[in-house]
């Protein structure tokens, strides 16, 4: 079996007129996130990690903010496109580790339906999903609420013996 480990980072201002949405679910918040697409921080990151993963570039690249049928989509939709571009490819996900950066709104009570959301976006059972928040104890712009960001790993995995690394030999030695 072949791995290969990907992350993504995304940040985007909050303002006030715009719903949250993180994970796929929004949020009750007086402001939401500044964005050609929901702005989904959370999924932005992941299907940037998915991407770089698999080296085929990141979401702007797929997605550019300049194309119009992309103008307020749900991130769910492009977490889609991704997770089946990297099938074409190949791969599947192994598991995703993330993590949202916000000092508010209070995140815990939505995480178990964001990781859900994911889960089924990329075709995988939740149990291979992870959703994190934290804050930065008032500290950057997180901590002054101006904006939220997000971070993600991935491991992706294929079956397909043709492009498998060998390790076996490296510097004479049995690679464990």
């Amino acid at each position: 079996m072949k791995i290969r480990v990907g992350s993504g980072y995304d940040v985007h201002i909050l303002t006030e007129g715009r719903d949250l949405i993180l994970g796929g679910v929004k949020i009750p918040y007086e402001k939401g996130l500044l964005g050609h697409s929901d702005a989904d921080v959370l999924l932005h990151s992941i299907s940037d990690a998915l991407l770089g993963a698999a080296a085929l570039g990141d979401i702007g690249k797929h997605f550019p903010d300049t194309d119009p049928q992309y103008k307020g989509i749900s991130s769910l939709v492009l977490l889609e496109k991704v997770a089946d571009l990297i099938e074409r490819h190949g791969y599947r996900v192994g598991n995703i580790d993330s993590t949202i950066v916000a000092e508010k709104p209070k995140m815990a009570p939505f995480t178990e339906k964001m990781r859900e959301n994911i889960a089924k976006a990329v075709k995988t059972d939740i149990s291979n999903v992870s959703v994190k928040a934290t804050t930065t104890e008032r500290l950057g712009f997180e901590g002054r609420g101006e904006g939220i960001s997000a971070l993600a790993y991935v491991l992706i995995e294929s079956d397909n013996k043709d492009n498998e690394s060998d390790f076996s030999d490296l510097n004479g030695k049995e690679w464990l």
